[in-house]
């Protein structure tokens, strides 16, 4: 039997995007029907591969972003988006290999199912991505999202904070701009997409809420002070409004917790 720690580990360093995509979904299917060992003697990568071809730049060395309404422009918002949702799936096994043997089995399972969502997420874009004529890899792409879990490798309580707390809670506040603007374009389908990361985004923070609360308690903290705490320490940019309080009402971060940082 397969242990979990070599399955994530497996997913983590494949390079191959669409057979990424595919082996986490296998992988998620394995949990659920118990086919997988408990045991953790397969350490993670200190980083996962990187899909051949893909030139990752810091974030101030981007490209400037092309003239609005264009094919060009249309390409890079998608490649944009797939770089996120890519990055996403590694941020997720990331966080279940890394911290899960001490979190224990629902941590794994929380982040193993936003593995596959964000998984299913990148398919999506990819599939969109071709019908435009072009693919993952295509463009360059910026490197700051992984970033955070290299500065919070060492403490669960500050990846939670800092990536599904205030990575993946920045999406929510701007894919509904975005899923409008792309539905005024004409593309329906697009917008369909976007809505659907976005109502799934709702639960991956949520997860990241739910199990800081209980570190937190664990460690005798209350839990909005200590996520105000560990985003002061480890987050190196800044809480930008506008927010979609709504949503992040649904994930459980009320407004006391972010309006003071922003």
């Amino acid at each position: 039997m397969t242990s979990i720690s070599a399955g994530i580990a497996s997913a983590l360093t494949n390079g191959e995007p669409r057979v990424k995509a595919m082996e986490v979904r296998a992988l998620v299917r394995a949990w659920r029907k118990g086919a997988l060992d408990w045991t953790w003697e397969t350490p993670m990568p200190d980083r996962p591969a990187v899909p051949a071809g893909l030139r990752l730049l810091p974030p101030a060395q981007m490209p400037p972003r092309r003239k609005a309404g264009s094919a060009a422009t249309r390409i890079a918002l998608w490649h944009s988006v797939a770089h996120i949702e890519y990055v996403a799936i590694d941020l997720a096994l990331d966080a279940a290999g890394r911290f899960g043997e001490a979190q224990g089995p629902e941590f794994v399972g929380d982040f193993l199912a936003v593995a596959t969502d964000e998984a299913m997420h990148w398919a999506l874009i990819a599939r969109k991505l071709h019908t435009l004529g072009s693919h993952y890899g295509a463009l360059s792409a910026h490197d700051g999202l992984w970033q955070a879990a290299e500065d919070t490798n060492g403490d669960v309580a500050a990846r939670l904070a800092v990536v599904p707390m205030v990575l993946e809670a920045r999406g929510l506040d701007v894919t509904p701009a975005m899923r409008d603007r792309v539905r005024a374009s004409g593309d329906e389908g697009g917008a369909r997409i976007l809505q659907r990361i976005l109502d799934d985004e709702v639960g991956h923070v949520a997860a990241g809420a739910k199990h800081l609360d209980s570190v937190a308690r664990a460690r005798g903290q209350t839990y909005e002070n200590y996520w105000k705490t560990l985003v002061q320490r480890y987050f190196r940019g800044r809480l930008k409004p506008p927010f979609n309080d709504s949503a992040r009402q649904a994930a459980g971060l009320p407004r006391s917790i972010y309006h003071a940082l922003a």
